[in-house]
């Protein structure tokens, strides 16, 4: 199966997306019943991650906690003012790894798959692929 591309729109400078569904609909569109699914984010100040997606709290809390963790300003060197969405997106992942088995996800019961914008706001773009296995 060919990679597919797919694009949204980010409203924040720092925002978490679940594109869980997004990445759902493509394992059931490829018609593979057993194999695996990456999810790729092609930007160095963006990334992607698993976690809770039933309670909104656990995402402001991630919010926090990352720019508490890594803040905006820092006397960073980089000239173009971004090098926290930098050290984010590095912190986070370019990238994921899912099993699907009998055509969908292998996900836990509260777990969903989250864009993650650190420079935001901006159009972006992210692959998935889904391997048969």
């Amino acid at each position: 199966m060919k990679s597919v591309c797919i694009a949204l729109s980010t409203r924040d400078r720092v925002q978490l997306i679940d594109i869980t569904r997004r990445v759902e609909e493509v394992v059931r569109q490829s018609g593979i019943d057993e194999g695996l699914c990456v999810v790729f984010v092609p930007h160095t100040t963006a990334g992607v991650t698993i976690n809770e997606n039933a309670d909104p709290d656990v995402v402001a809390d991630m919010i926090q906690t990352v720019n508490k963790t890594v803040p905006f300003q820092d006397h960073y060197r980089h000239g173009e003012g971004n090098s926290a969405a930098h050290i984010k997106s590095s912190l986070f992942g370019p990238s994921l790894t899912l099993l699907v088995a009998s055509g969908g996800l292998v996900l836990g019961t509260w777990q969903g798959i989250y864009f993650a914008e650190f420079d935001g706001p901006r159009s972006r773009t992210f692959y998935v692929k889904v391997l048969s296995g």
